[in-house]
């Protein structure tokens, strides 16, 4: 990286040169281009361009519906477009840093890694680690199976080939191309699990992090992916070439329409589909046991399903264990090199408790940026933020979280 007297940064990637700012301790490059989005169509290769690139602003986000989760989190607005494969850079001073790439989650139809929760400038400055953070397709643009238009798995594609791109220019940064920990949460979570499976991501990650991961949630089959998407074509009243041309609203619309004959609260209608090659039929048998030698952090809030809906506490109980909780810890005990964790804190009288994404505010983020989430009532303890951190921290640079392997590790925040 090359510094200028405007506290400017210029660093020279795949497709050109960037200009990101120097904020604190870090150097922050934000909206740089990873892959171009085709409609329908996987990840292409960005155009170079000339000159040196602004990196100053975060790019758009995809196009998506309201978060099925903002009465937990807390709801957010983001500038929307298909152009959306862009990814984020916190980098500290200095080369060889180990690199942190994280994947939000948002049931496959909401998120960016631009939001404010998700900020990298606190991590990469306390632990000397290269922070990115990636946005990737949503909705029915990034997970819609229609023969003829999409295959699949658009999304998933979308974060491979951010991985790829972290591989060929992190070192740009200061980062290791060697030591990168790839991390998600709920949908970014369960896809890397999904990378693992398949054939398409091999070697682009040396450890991975798991939160609150819905292994219990298996790929849609080929054929159920299909009729989804044969229902999706019904309610825009298209025929499969018409629909490259339907307006962004209208897809949007149609996919409000599909969920709410779809079912249910946790399983969203467009997500992975287990096509044996991309995603395995069933990810977490394929990737269980499997001598890959990849170490593994992964664990669940106590009260996941509390975020989708919290007036039966016996049902949030089940739907924890079965979608959350039982798949997570069995994946912990078919891996050589897995470190399982449960975060238990929560507010006193929150009616949410230990809700899914509750872990996040400790890890990512600032407290500004996490200060009017419903699930935290105002409260956000340094010292558990201090503990999680110091945790995820260990195991990103020294694959040692502190704890032994196969004792759960429980974050109740008594210790802070």
């Amino acid at each position: 990286m090359t510094s200028e007297i405007n506290q400017s940064v210029v660093v020279e990637v795949g497709g050109g040169r960037v200009r990101g700012v120097v904020e604190g301790a870090v150097s922050v490059f934000r909206g740089i281009p990873y892959a171009r989005a085709v409609r329908f169509g996987e990840p292409e290769a960005v155009a170079p361009w000339r000159g040196v690139r602004e990196a100053r602003e975060f790019g758009v986000a995809a196009p998506q519906l309201a978060s099925r989760l903002a009465r937990a989190m807390g709801g957010f607005e983001v500038a929307q477009g298909e152009e959306c494969l862009s990814l984020n850079v916190w980098a500290p001073v200095g080369d060889g840093h180990p690199v942190l790439v994280f994947m939000h989650g948002g049931g496959f139809s909401s998120g960016a890694g631009s939001l404010g929760w998700y900020d990298g400038a606190e991590m990469a400055a306390l632990g000397d680690v290269v922070v990115v953070t990636v946005n990737y397709r949503l909705g029915p643009l990034g997970f819609l199976r229609l023969p003829g238009v999409s295959a699949g798995n658009l999304g998933l594609l979308d974060q491979i080939a951010a991985l790829g791109w972290v591989r060929d220019n992190i070192a740009a940064f200061g980062g290791d191309p060697g030591r990168v920990t790839a991390a998600g949460q709920s949908a970014g979570a369960i896809s890397l699990v999904a990378m693992l499976s398949g054939e398409r991501a091999e070697g682009l990650f040396q450890q991975v992090i798991l939160q609150s991961p819905p292994l219990g949630m298996l790929p849609d089959t080929p054929d159920a992916a299909a009729r989804t998407g044969a229902k999706f074509l019904q309610e825009l009243g298209v025929t499969a070439g018409e629909l490259g041309a339907v307006p962004v609203d209208a897809l949007l619309a149609a996919q409000v329409a599909v969920a709410k004959g779809f079912g249910g609260q946790v399983v969203p209608p467009f997500q992975l589909v287990g096509d044996g090659v991309v995603v395995a039929a069933d990810p977490v048998a394929a990737v269980s046991g499997r001598a890959d030698g990849i170490p593994m952090l992964l664990g669940t809030t106590k009260d996941e399903a509390s975020a989708f809906f919290s007036d039966d506490w016996d049902a949030v109980a089940a739907v924890s264990e079965q979608i959350f909780g039982g798949p997570t810890r069995r994946l912990s005990e078919s891996r050589e090199a897995a470190w399982l964790f449960e975060f238990d804190w929560y507010p006193e009288g929150s009616p949410f408790r230990a809700c899914h994404c509750l872990e996040l505010p400790f890890l990512l983020g600032t407290a500004a940026a996490w200060r009017h989430a419903p699930m935290l009532q105002g409260e956000r303890p340094q010292g558990l933020v201090d503990e999680m951190r110091g945790s995820w921290l260990g195991f990103i640079k020294d694959g040692d979280p502190g704890w032994e392997r196969g004792n759960a590790r429980h974050f109740t925040g008594r210790s802070c």
